[in-house]
């Protein structure tokens, strides 16, 4: 709405100053016209005497032509300030307008992509817990004189592997950093900090320890993962 306002109102001042110039022009016109007439009735007319005009009154008709040219010539400059101040805000409406839509644009493909963020850090829990009990399978009872746990711990196996497309099809990967990487403040988390026992192999500002894996949707942080870090000594 403002910016129809705006427009209209550009449009308004522009067509107030072309009646000022027409106004100015046919002035102008008539005076010359009238200037014609009495030259033409001057030279057909009688000629009496060959006096020149009386000073004084044509002093006075100048002046008064000068002084509706000077307030026409101020109309017409306050006409264009005007309209130069409507254009000025009619641009930067359009500007605005424009910032709006974009933001506004960004902000449904950042629903689109994050709206399920919520939903996926309920899952996250899901996994963890399924991690856990893979892992707390021990591996030298696999055999096959245990075909249940076998089949249990295949199961579990294929569970969690399927769990992991399904998050990779929707953007969530795992964040699993490893021994000696460095630590990134925007992925992981420092629980703890870890003496360095071996300045050949270690390095302060390290990872050491990794107790849970984290996870990010489409490059944003979910949920940290959860680190010890070495500390310089």
């Amino acid at each position: 709405m403002a910016t129809n306002s705006i427009v209209v109102r550009a449009f308004s001042l522009s067509s107030k100053l072309m009646r000022t110039l027409t106004q100015n022009n046919n002035v102008m016109s008539n005076s010359r016209c009238l200037c014609r007439q009495i030259t033409t009735a001057t030279d057909n007319g009688p000629k009496p005497d060959a006096s020149p005009p009386d000073p004084v009154e044509a002093k006075a008709i100048d002046e008064v032509l000068t002084k509706q040219k000077e307030e026409l010539t101020s109309q017409i400059g306050k006409l264009k300030e005007e309209l130069k101040e409507s254009k000025d805000k009619y641009m930067r409406s359009i500007a605005e307008t424009e910032n709006l839509r974009k933001r506004m644009t960004k902000q449904v493909d950042d629903a689109k992509l994050f709206g399920i963020q919520g939903f996926c850090k309920d899952l996250l829990e899901v996994s963890d817990i399924l991690g856990t009990a893979v892992s707390s399978v021990p591996k030298e009872e696999l055999k096959d004189s245990n075909p249940h746990l076998v089949n249990l711990y295949q199961g579990l196996n294929m569970t969690e592997s399927q769990l992991i497309k399904v998050f990779k099809k929707h953007g969530l990967e795992s964040i699993n950093p490893s021994e000696g990487e460095k630590f990134d403040p925007h992925f992981h988390e420092a629980l703890f900090q870890v003496p360095i026992q071996s300045a050949e192999t270690q390095e302060a500002d390290t990872i050491a320890i990794v107790q849970k894996n984290g996870f990010k949707l489409h490059n944003r942080t979910l949920r940290p993962a959860l680190v010890g870090v070495f500390k310089a000594s």
